[in-house]
């Protein structure tokens, strides 16, 4: 038989079958590749969290307002108890008999120290919620409690903004947003955006004074809708001074240089009270991220060996920075040569993050060095002999009441609870006066106030019947929404591991009056 070629083959259709099942083959492969690559990359670009909350490109963060039923924690396990709680507390409010408030805080940061401090804010704040739905006599509107993360450096507090205005109509109802946290330059503009669109911000630990209206400027209110439960940095610095009695020439000034929106004001508030010093200021300069090490450490072993230098007669350190470059300093101050010189620390409020700072050498503070600090509250502060006048016991008691219910159902539980921090009575009480803000604003007839209304109230914060009786002290606020003599509780940090208590200190050097109406400047 005569051998036929590849090309007759072909010709007579001996092939032309198996072509076709390959082609088939091949074609069905590249489908269901195609199908596998369509699902893998539709599943990667689901970038959904939880209701209201998703992760921006390029982000592993889940940002945004959690408005599900359903709680949501973040991924942060310490915070879990708490949601949970707020979740449950939400699930009973009737639609129609509620108003929304929202708690900003950098809910996805990665710092042990933050957490401790906004797990201990959330905490109170739903302490609040659960007293205005229970406990107040039937008033009304009822409050729902709502988590927003603007990230764990703020880096998305503009889409977080964006939905709670969106919020401020419809079912959700928002009136307020409580918490912000530190004074940072991106809480700074996301409370620039929040109150230009009206909805009105009560500040739980803000301090800045550029944070803050009537401080001055070509606009005195920068930030209308805008009150504060915390005193200003300058507030701080003249009631530790007063409390301090610092001698002219014996202190010097350590300060965060080019500074951020806290330490800046804490600076020019402690230069201003250091007239007559000896020495020029000293700066350091931290990474942009304040959160993080840097080379400050190296700075501050520099600087410890200058103060060793000053005169024998110089014996306060006044440090303006932030917490995470305080424990730096005073690790350095545990091992500078004259040990047997003494030393005192003044600083703000930041230093309260160091309550539970496992990386600060507490040994430091057994060699002739002593940390004060002005803290937000301290549950001590009204406990043993509370002056007549702005504050009582009682007003904290209340809190401890509802603290001791927590411990179980139907109130918790809500979690590990510490106290010495201030952060969890400084929620509290900033929920606290949003809830007054917006009971107070509900016209005759209506069931939930007008936005704009709320922020309104806040010059009306005061005198005997509309102050809000804070745990932390009477919250008496002026025509700027800034809190009048406010108290300040001086709080030193100690080896064992605590914030002890030493004493409530006053702007104005003394309690303010029982009508608690500030005076005319």
């Amino acid at each position: 038989m005569a051998r036929r070629g590849v090309g007759t083959w072909l010709r007579e259709g001996v092939w032309e079958i198996p072509l076709r099942r390959y082609l088939a083959l091949l074609l069905a492969a590249a489908l269901v590749t195609g199908l596998v690559f369509a699902v893998r990359v539709l599943a990667h670009d689901d970038r959904s969290c939880a209701p209201g909350v998703s992760r921006p490109q390029h982000s592993a963060e889940c940002v945004g307002v959690a408005t599900g039923p359903g709680p949501y924690d973040f991924g942060q396990a310490r915070l879990t108890d708490a949601v949970k709680a707020i979740a449950r507390e939400n699930a009973r409010l009737k639609p129609g008999s509620y108003v929304t408030v929202a708690l900003m805080l950098p809910y996805t940061s990665t710092s042990p120290t933050m957490l401790n401090d906004i797990q201990h804010q959330l905490q109170g704040a739903y302490l609040a919620q659960y007293q205005a739905n229970h406990d107040s006599n039937g008033q009304s509107p009822q409050i729902r409690l709502v988590l927003a993360n603007p990230g764990a450096t703020g880096t998305y507090g503009k889409r977080a903004v964006d939905q709670l205005a969106r919020m401020t109509t419809g079912t959700d109802t928002l009136r307020a947003v409580a918490g912000i946290g530190q004074s940072t330059a991106a809480n700074k503009a996301a409370v620039a955006e929040l109150t230009t669109l009206h909805i009105p911000v009560i500040g739980s630990s803000i301090t800045s004074d550029d944070l803050a209206n009537g401080q001055g400027g070509k606009d005195p209110d920068p930030y209308p809708g805008l009150a504060r439960v915390a005193p200003t940095n300058t507030d701080e610095a003249r009631a530790l001074t007063k409390f301090a009695q610092l001698k002219q020439g014996k202190a010097l000034l350590v300060y965060d240089s080019p500074g951020d929106p806290y330490t800046t004001t804490l600076q020019k508030s402690f230069a201003a009270l250091l007239k007559g010093s000896r020495y020029e200021p000293w700066p350091f300069t931290p990474p942009a991220d304040r959160s993080q090490e840097g080379t400050t450490a190296n700075t501050f072993r520099q600087i410890t060996d200058l103060v060793c230098d000053t005169d024998p007669g110089t014996d306060t350190i006044l440090f303006a920075g932030r917490h995470v470059q305080l424990r730096q300093f005073i690790n350095a101050l545990g091992a500078r040569g004259c040990q047997d010189r003494r030393f005192t620390v003044l600083t703000g409020d930041e230093a309260s993050y160091l309550t539970y700072e496992k990386d600060l050498n507490r040994d430091a503070l057994r060699h002739n060095l002593s940390v004060l600090f002005t803290s937000l509250a301290h549950p001590d502060a009204w406990v043993r002999n509370p002056p007549a006048t702005g504050g009582s016991q009682a007003d904290f008691t209340a809190l401890r009441t509802l603290l001791t219910s927590a411990e179980r159902s139907p109130v918790g539980p809500i979690g590990s609870v510490a106290l010495d921090d201030g952060q969890l009575i400084i929620g509290y009480d900033a929920l606290r006066l949003a809830v007054h803000g917006i009971r107070e604003a509900v016209q005759p007839g209506a069931a939930v106030p007008a936005l704009a209304d709320v922020g309104l109230q806040w010059p009306q914060v005061k005198g005997r019947t509309l102050r809000v009786n804070g745990a932390s002290g009477w919250i008496c606020l002026d025509v700027h929404g800034n809190p009048y003599d406010k108290a300040v509780p001086i709080v030193e940090l100690t080896p064992e591991g605590s914030a002890r208590f030493v004493r409530l200190a006053w702007p104005e050097g003394k309690p303010p009056p029982l009508d608690c109406l500030p005076p005319a400047t």
